[in-house]
């Protein structure tokens, strides 16, 4: 079975879960909780993701060694998340969709491909910090809960595994290179002058402390901002929850979906999520299930538009060529 009739099987099994709780916890009562948010509800939700777009885009440029106006990158990011939250295939696709969108506006290819690795390394292991502090509030407010172990667990495994993402970064290249020299194939030469300038643009961006201790401080930032969207959405259908206790759901709730990376759109996992920690919170499961699906409706309000943009954009670009 290869990697995409294992993705798709996946999303089936998710959408499928994703059901059976709808079902299983009334649908008149989630779609009750929905319909509560409203228009202006969900222009609010607009908004705040829309400021979120633009901590994020800002944190992106602060990287790189040559930056582009800040605007591509605000845009690039939109099309990035957009990708991912839309389009039928992971989150890692989203990556690569984002550093296209930055390239039509005059960043090189080996520029927009390291800046995104370096961005995508920043915002991991900041998230990983604001997992960790929802991990706190919940072993603080809820010693006796089930879920800080498993929590506990994969936040210091995803630790482990951002420290040795990072370290090939710095040292992929001369590896290959060595493996290449052995073996002598050609496929491998070409993936050497790649690695190579990668590298090339990933060191520079490392070296620059004070642009990347800035980067990963509005990463922070953006992480609580996200929260504060996931609260407003609680507040909007009627959940009495407070700021601390939605961040910390937040917090839990998106390193939860980064290890379900390969579910397209991560169906029924973030349902399972939020019914998980929403029992622990104080939400029940209706409205857990609710502010899913909620945040679901935000994504694809903001993301279809996004990507038809960016479609016009490719269309209007590929035309000249068509017409020479």
């Amino acid at each position: 079975m290869n990697r995409k009739t294992l993705s798709l099987a996946a999303a089936f099994i998710g959408i499928a879960l994703a059901t059976g709780l709808v079902t299983w916890f009334g649908f008149h009562r989630v779609l009750a909780g929905v319909l509560k948010v409203g228009f202006g509800g969900l222009a609010l939700l607009v908004f705040c993701q829309g400021v979120l777009f633009v901590i994020l885009g800002f944190a992106w440029w602060a990287l790189m060694p040559r930056r582009p106006g800040v605007q591509v990158l605000i845009w690039a990011r939109m099309v990035r998340d957009a990708s991912a939250n839309c389009l039928p295939f992971s989150a890692v696709g989203g990556f690569v969709l984002g550093a296209r969108a930055a390239t039509l506006y005059g960043v090189a290819w080996p520029a927009a491909s390291a800046s995104t690795v370096a961005d995508v390394t920043s915002e991991f292991l900041t998230q990983l910090i604001f997992a960790a502090a929802g991990l706190g509030l919940l072993v603080a407010w809820h010693p006796e809960s089930r879920l800080a172990l498993p929590f506990g667990i994969g936040i210091a495994v995803g630790l482990l595994g951002g420290i040795g993402f990072f370290a090939v970064q710095r040292g992929a290249a001369p590896f290959v290179r060595r493996f290449g020299r052995r073996l002598s194939a050609r496929w491998l030469v070409a993936i050497m002058a790649r690695l190579d300038l990668l590298q090339g643009e990933l060191m520079p961006i490392y070296r620059r402390t004070a642009q990347y201790s800035a980067s990963t401080a509005l990463h922070l930032l953006g992480w609580v901002v996200s929260g504060i969207g996931g609260w407003v959405i609680m507040r909007l259908i009627g959940a009495p929850i407070g700021l601390p206790a939605a961040l910390a759901i937040e917090g839990l709730l998106q390193v939860s979906l980064t290890a379900a990376f390969a579910v397209p759109g991560f169906a029924g996992v973030q349902e399972a999520v939020y019914v998980g920690l929403g029992g622990v919170f104080g939400l029940t499961p209706d409205v857990a299930i609710a502010v899913s699906l909620v945040r679901r409706a935000r994504d694809v309000v903001v993301g279809v538009p996004i990507l038809l943009v960016w479609q016009f954009i490719e269309a209007r670009r590929l035309q000249p060529a068509s017409s020479s």
